[in-house]
């Protein structure tokens, strides 16, 4: 008998993607206190206000009065006091430099499950066609526009972010096949270099993505992912303006998340833009999947936004920027002649790494090394009992495979420092430099 039939996402999605398969390779035998995995995005447990997220949930069971029926059912566009709640803190936190007034004149949406749920969303209801981003891209979220059947042009970035200039380019070398693309993709602070979208270039890449909008007489949405954006925790980097600042056309739509400041597992997402069909499709899809995201989770993230987000904010941003001053020195240290180029290290809590001439990719005696793969019992030590392994994100997962950067991919890994604590990733970076020495032999 025949397998049950899928649709060409389902035929896509029946092998794991790259990273989800490594990582649960890794995981499914992780042993902790002895491996060390710098790869998972998992943010730090201490970050992590379990206290207050305690109190938050009795005060919200407490007064029914103000959080209304909190264990039932939710709206599709969000809890109104958790939409309340995140425009005073956008205003009163001066992220984007936005103003009561200006965000006044924008909605604001909450997702089903997390940011994730509401990039998933676009990816629904916009038609099938090309998807602008920069490379190395967000590769989970790119990975997932490919399998539902969407094109990628990838634009390399540099130290400002994705490249205006090679953007305009490569628009004009596609001539009349420009009417496909959908939409523009952009992590403000990227995943996974952690590079900064500067002001001058987000208005830039707008100003490309509105004329662009005129020219095909339809708008293309820009999504601007700011997952990082709340842990800039550089003190030396200007202040970061919204992109809804310098939008004439109305077709900047900004993605936010308290995941990364309060606790993934609330799985708080959010949409800002302007009203219309879109936000409107984008409502009726979280419906769709689920009607809203937990009630109770969201009126708990409510009231800590109300009564503990500016101190969260100071303590996550000095313990982000404490680990990021201790690995950057330790790289340098350990790291510092083998690297071409490296990146991050201002926000969020990645840094990435171009070596010289040492391949990382999955195959690498680099990757083998850390993750005891040689085949080698003195370096991999027994079956039963493992040498120390270290897992990362190897560049060629994150570039893509057809575009500028897929040679250089193979030289490339990003590192996280958020989950691991400080002795962990210190010690990984020691064996970094063994696995360079040992690809040198190899």
């Amino acid at each position: 008998m025949n397998e049950i039939e899928l649709s060409q996402y389902g035929k896509a999605s029946s092998v794991p993607s790259p990273v989800n398969r490594m990582m649960a390779d890794f995981a499914c035998d992780f042993r902790d206190d002895i491996d060390i995995n710098l790869g998972v995005g998992y943010v730090n447990e201490k970050t992590i206000p379990g206290q207050q997220i305690q109190e938050a949930l009795g005060e919200v069971l407490s007064k029914p009065n103000r959080y209304r029926q909190a264990l039932n059912y939710g709206g599709a566009r969000g809890s109104d006091n958790l939409v309340a709640s995140i425009r005073r803190y956008l205003v009163k936190n001066s992220v984007g430099n936005l103003s009561e007034t200006e965000l006044a004149e924008y909605e604001i949406l909450v997702g089903g499950n997390g940011a994730t749920s509401l990039l998933e969303s676009v990816a629904y209801v916009i038609p099938e066609g090309v998807v602008v981003t920069a490379d190395p891209m967000y590769y989970i979220y790119t990975d997932f526009l490919e399998r539902r059947g969407f094109k990628l042009l990838a634009i390399p970035e540099d130290d400002e972010g994705i490249r205006v200039d090679v953007l305009e380019k490569k628009l004009a070398d596609l001539g009349s096949q420009a009417n496909k693309i959908r939409f523009f993709y952009i992590v403000t602070i990227n995943n996974p270099s952690c590079s900064i979208l500067s002001n001058d270039r987000r208005r830039r890449l707008i100003d490309v993505a509105w004329k662009l909008s005129q020219r095909l007489d339809r708008k293309i949405p820009v999504i601007l992912d700011r997952a990082y954006e709340d842990l800039v925790h550089d003190p030396n980097l200007s202040p970061l303006q919204s992109g809804l600042l310098h939008d004439p056309g109305s077709i900047v739509y900004e993605v936010g998340t308290l995941s990364k400041v309060l606790a993934p597992a609330l799985r708080i997402g959010y949409m800002v833009g302007r009203g219309g069909a879109f936000l409107h499709a984008m409502v009726q899809r979280t419906s769709d999947a689920g009607f809203s995201a937990p009630l109770i989770t969201q009126e708990v993230s409510s009231w800590l936004l109300d009564h503990h987000i500016r101190t969260q904010l100071e303590n996550v941003r000095a313990g982000y920027r404490q680990k990021a001053q201790a690995v950057r020195a330790w790289l340098d240290e350990s790291l510092g002649d083998e690297f071409e180029t490296l990146s991050g290290g201002r926000a969020g809590f990645y840094f990435y790494l171009t070596f010289r001439d040492v391949e990382t990719h999955e195959s690498s005696p680099f990757f083998r090394y850390l993750t005891r793969t040689t085949g080698h019992e003195q370096i991999d030590g027994p079956t039963h009992a493992k040498k120390p392994r270290v897992i990362y994100v190897p560049g060629e997962h994150c570039v893509h495979s057809q575009g500028d950067l897929a040679q250089v991919g193979k030289r490339q890994l990003r590192i996280s420092y958020g989950f691991e604590e400080l002795d962990g990733i210190k010690k990984a970076i020691r064996l970094m430099r063994e696995a360079i020495e040992y690809a040198r032999k190899a």
